[in-house]
């Protein structure tokens, strides 16, 4: 007899070292998993049509629609994370490739960064870290400094991470006020946030911190406008998305003083640049997207990412199915 071939899904870039997680998930729903390291269209179309994939799992690289197009045996494309900028949903949902994420495996990850940023910001600790080490043992380049239970805390997005940075927050004994387009200003969160308009969230917070995505409304939504503003001297922390915020509005801001300090872990250009003068100021705290990082949500992410795309291809329930909405339609019309 013919051995049974079996169907393959393709990794198109993974930074994880290995993909062991993942084989493991292909090997019990009895598929072949191929790996790349894809940049751009072109390398993902080559990988994708060398392997007879039909399923993707991305990390970076694009799945446009000239992808799609050129790979019409793809029926599923899952993304490592929560975001699906790298995808085109709309031109998937036409040729009725289900996308697929992991949107809360790290919730309580990347809100933890955020609140571990913040509290560095609020308390000084990069300033005073490097005054010290540089034999200056002096408050004078952190005053003021205002207790948490006098501080009012800005959560823009009140997503899942958003919600439990919140709560996080209030935990902590800070004022929460957030903005989230499902809710009304006036109104509260399912989780307990005071739920406020844009204009008073920059004009009260204290410390802002960012949960979007990154879709075309949001794109530099934290720019020059919105720092003009914002509270004289606020805190900026940025755990979702680098495009959310114009790096030159914030790096004039920083310059003015409008900004007093920020810690990003995300940046419009990924890695962030050697020469990018984000780097040169002291006030400002950067660690490399490292929000989402723990031992625990590593491995969730691996599995869930390819249970995800393996089980629609499978005819099984994916229950991360960010158009399945606009699948369904589709089907209904059909």
């Amino acid at each position: 007899m013919t051995p049974e071939i079996q169907p393959t899904v393709l990794i198109t870039d993974c930074d994880h070292g290995d993909v062991a997680i993942e084989e493991r998930v292909a090997a019990r729903l009895g598929y072949r998993l191929v790996t790349a390291q894809c940049r751009d269209e072109d390398e993902v179309i080559a990988a994708g049509r060398a392997a007879g994939a039909v399923a993707l799992l991305t990390q970076y690289a694009p799945v446009t629609e000239r992808v799609l197009a050129a790979l019409p045996a793809v029926r599923a494309v899952g993304r490592y994370g929560v975001g699906v900028d790298t995808v085109d949903v709309d031109a998937a949902s036409a040729r009725g490739v289900a996308v697929c994420n992991v949107p809360d495996y790290g919730t309580e990850d990347v809100s933890d960064h955020a609140i571990a940023l913040a509290l560095a910001l609020l308390r000084g600790l990069p300033a005073l870290d490097a005054g010290l080490r540089s034999g200056v043992a002096s408050l004078d380049p952190v005053k003021p400094l205002h207790r948490f239970s006098e501080t009012v805390f800005g959560v823009f997005g009140l997503g899942l991470i958003g919600e439990a940075t919140a709560r996080k927050a209030r935990g902590l004994g800070f004022t929460v006020i957030g903005v989230d387009p499902r809710f009304a200003a006036g109104s509260t969160s399912p989780s307990g946030t005071v739920v406020v308009g844009e204009d008073e969230l920059l004009e009260r917070s204290q410390l802002l911190s960012l949960h979007l995505p990154l879709l075309p409304q949001t794109h530099h939504l934290i720019g020059a406008e919105a720092l003009g503003r914002a509270r004289r001297g606020i805190k900026l922390v940025n755990t979702c998305r680098g495009g959310v915020v114009d790096t030159a509005a914030l790096i004039a801001a920083l310059d003015s003083g409008a900004v007093s300090a920020a810690a990003l872990d995300v940046f419009e250009v990924e890695p962030l640049p050697a020469d990018s003068r984000l780097r040169d100021y002291p006030q400002v705290l950067l660690t490399p997207h490292a929000a989402w990082y723990s031992e625990e949500s590593f491995v969730e992410l691996k599995r869930r990412a390819m249970e995800q795309i393996l089980e629609f291809c499978s005819g099984l329930s994916a229950t991360n199915v960010v158009n399945a909405a606009a699948l369904q339609e589709a089907a209904d019309v059909r």
